[in-house]
């Protein structure tokens, strides 16, 4: 690449870091009024469909349907929205937004235990040790401790990163298995509609119905609306960088999400962490340096196809 190429994919780089960072305060704010989790995915996966419809119409994409296709969209759909998201709303409520930025900071740690129970990769020390320094940057963070301040509790905790391990998850999954040859947009387009249509009678039965009156009523509904709208415009341009600059440059955004989405819950939500929340922070760094796959690895760690909560 050339430096003004460098320039500009950082630029692009930083964007993607800053709008999927900024999806974490949002998903604070949706569940601030007690809007039922079910809910929340289901208007999240029916807006993030009609914008990628539109997208889909400008470019002639086609979104196949035949059953090998509507297999992925529904295994996609539940480990890369569904279950996650589901997960990750209830924990929202119980969890500051920075918090939950830095404990999805854990998904390429996790994704490199289950690329070897996959067999997509080999034992490696060095990604061995990163996913152990991970792990003890949550220990700091569930540390009595470091809960002086902000009374964590520790169930959630472990809720928030049951639904990092589900994003690795579905990473993997890919990597292994592939696409049936459709685009991520496409995949995205696909198990968008298809989890929504699992979604609806979830939401019904449960009683968490949300009217798209009360969606656009507040401003509970208009960050849900945002965060799926930027997740959909940062995924679409997320794919284009991998194009472009390549997959390990482009796999560098995990560590802007997780330092603007805390910078984000401090501007918009005001939050703040004790000094053990920082050595939290710097040992995932740490964590997420050490597990990334050198330029000829094989280790299949990519972003998630669905995951909107950032």
């Amino acid at each position: 690449m050339t430096a003004r190429q460098v320039a500009l994919y950082t630029f692009i780089l930083i964007a993607l870091g800053a709008g999927w960072g900024i999806t974490q305060p949002f998903t604070k704010i949706a569940v601030s009024t007690g809007l039922g989790h079910f809910g929340l995915v289901f208007w999240q996966l029916v807006i993030g469909a009609a914008l990628i419809a539109v997208i889909a119409r400008v470019r002639r994409m086609p979104l196949p349907l035949e059953p090998r296709h509507i297999r992925l969209y529904v295994l996609l759909a539940m480990i890369g929205t569904i279950l996650p998201n589901s997960a990750s709303y209830q924990a929202a409520v119980h969890l500051p937004s920075g918090i939950l930025s830095i404990l999805l900071s854990m998904i390429p740690m996790w994704g490199f235990p289950i690329a070897l129970a996959l067999g997509l990769d080999r034992f490696s020390w060095r990604r061995f040790g990163g996913l152990l320094i991970g792990l003890m940057g949550v220990m700091l963070i569930v540390a009595p401790g470091a809960q002086v301040s902000l009374s964590l509790p520790i169930f959630w905790i472990l809720v928030a990163l049951g639904a990092g391990a589900f994003y690795a998850i579905e990473g993997n999954v890919v990597a292994k298995w592939g696409t049936q040859g459709l685009n991520g947009l496409q995949v995205l387009f696909g198990a968008s509609l298809v989890g929504a249509l699992i979604m609806l009678p979830v939401m019904l039965l449960s009683g968490q119905w949300i009217a798209p009156a009360e969606l656009v009523g507040g401003a509970a509904g208009w960050a849900l609306i945002a965060s799926s709208c930027i997740h959909v415009i940062v995924y679409a341009s997320y794919i284009w960088l991998v194009g472009r600059a390549g997959p390990v440059f482009s796999m560098q955004v995990s560590y802007l999400v997780t330092g603007f989405g805390i910078l984000w819950a401090k501007l918009i939500l005001a939050e703040s962490y004790p000094p053990a929340i920082w050595a939290a922070i710097a040992l995932m760094f740490v964590g997420m340096y050490l597990v990334q796959p050198r330029r000829n690895s094989g280790l299949a760690v990519p972003e998630p196809i669905s995951n909107t909560v950032r």
